[in-house]
């Protein structure tokens, strides 16, 4: 007959209900911070999940007239149990407003931030470059201290995400000084976008996409290491077919009427400027039942998967 276990012995019952196991008589404090598990009890850890869902109350404070200079987050914390801002558990997206003429200061503690300028001018300095953009604009700025002017004719709002909670989980600033901003001006996009529709006028089930990358990432096809940047199209009537991927997504609605999304079985119907979160590994699919193009802006924490090979995109059939 087979002896019981040290675990029952113990009258644990198992090696998943057994405390860490510290050391019994440590010589100092280092040896006194040490824990043990086991191969059973070190991979029960409960993470609350990522939930589907649309941020459109931001993006109407930062889009209202007498809105405030200033962010307006995409704050989850609470609900993903994270002890820092988030959005998913590696990325934060935010709304911010600048007053007519206001300025706005940015130091994220971040290793950059992609931005979208959704109406407004104005100009930027990022280290020794100075920027001036408009409405439908792209701008990549690297960490550090940015600051922004809004043109004393209107107000301006943009969209911005960071991998600040990557960062935090970490407890890492960023420090990469050879790092340039970029600009990508909305005449350039809409030329791209125009020039994929006249090439590949029907793209299947995968949408019609300008992935934004710069000379420094071309290479990984990325705007920064950890994070994907595109701007999707779906034509009037158009659906992209379900599928999955390992990284999360941050979507900002750009253009579009009878939209949605359907994320993990959940119709999520768009509104004008909102955010919508697709979970990790979860199916959707995007759907534009109107009579004009649907435009949607699509952050990923791709550049972590692509890295360790992971990215895991499957179509799911429809």
């Amino acid at each position: 007959m087979c002896s019981g276990s040290d675990a029952q012995a113990t009258g644990w019952g198992s090696m998943a209900a057994l405390p860490p196991g510290q050391a019994a008589a440590p010589a100092g404090s280092a040896q006194a911070r040490a824990r043990y598990f086991n191969s059973a009890n070190a991979f029960n850890i409960h993470l609350e999940p990522v939930p589907a869902r649309l941020f459109a109350d931001p993006a109407a404070a930062a889009l209202a007239a007498d809105g405030a200079t200033g962010f307006y987050p995409c704050d989850q914390r609470e609900t993903l149990g994270s002890p820092w801002p988030a959005t998913t558990p590696f990325m934060l997206a935010r709304y911010a407003r600048i007053r007519a003429g206001d300025t706005l200061h940015a130091d994220f503690v971040a290793s950059g931030a992609i931005w979208y300028v959704i109406e407004g001018s104005g100009s930027v300095q990022a280290g020794p470059e100075t920027m001036a953009w408009s409405g439908g604009d792209v701008l990549y700025l690297p960490a550090g201290a940015t600051r922004w002017q809004a043109s004393e004719a209107r107000a301006a709002v943009l969209w911005a995400v960071t991998d600040e909670p990557l960062l935090a989980y970490h407890g890492l600033r960023a420090a990469r000084p050879e790092d340039s901003p970029v600009h990508f001006k909305a005449d350039d996009i809409a030329a791209e976008i125009d020039r994929i529709h006249r090439t590949v006028p029907d793209a299947g089930t995968s949408g019609l996409a300008v992935v934004f990358s710069s000379v420094a990432m071309q290479e990984r096809r990325n705007l920064m290491p950890a994070l994907t940047l595109s701007l999707n199209t779906l034509p009037p009537g158009g659906a992209q077919s379900p599928h999955r991927h390992n990284s999360a997504a941050l979507t900002l609605i750009v253009a579009g009427e009878q939209c949605k999304s359907r994320v993990d079985g959940q119709d999520c119907p768009w509104s004008d400027w909102a955010t919508l979160v697709t979970p990790a590994g979860a199916p959707h699919s995007h759907h534009n039942e109107g009579a004009r193009r649907a435009d949607f802006l699509i952050v990923q924490d791709g550049g972590l998967y692509y890295e360790a090979r992971t990215m895991g995109f499957e179509f799911l059939g429809t």
